[in-house]
């Protein structure tokens, strides 16, 4: 059996926590940041665990 290849945009936006969740960034956070408050800009820093309607997808595009 050959080895699947893991989507090259997908590797690059999300990453697999130790439980095997999938952990990505927020958006909203490159550009209009004026209009965007403080305490926004600060929250939209930090990641989070992707919605469990795109966990089966998530993980078939980064097998390993």
């Amino acid at each position: 059996m050959p080895k699947i290849k893991t989507n090259s945009g997908a590797k690059k936006r999300f990453k697999l926590s130790k439980t095997g969740k999938p952990i990505r960034a927020h958006a909203n956070k490159s550009h209009i940041l004026t209009k965007k408050s403080t305490k926004r800009k600060r929250g939209l820093r930090q990641t989070t665990v992707a919605d469990t309607t795109n966990v089966k997808q998530i993980k078939r595009l980064i097998p390993y």
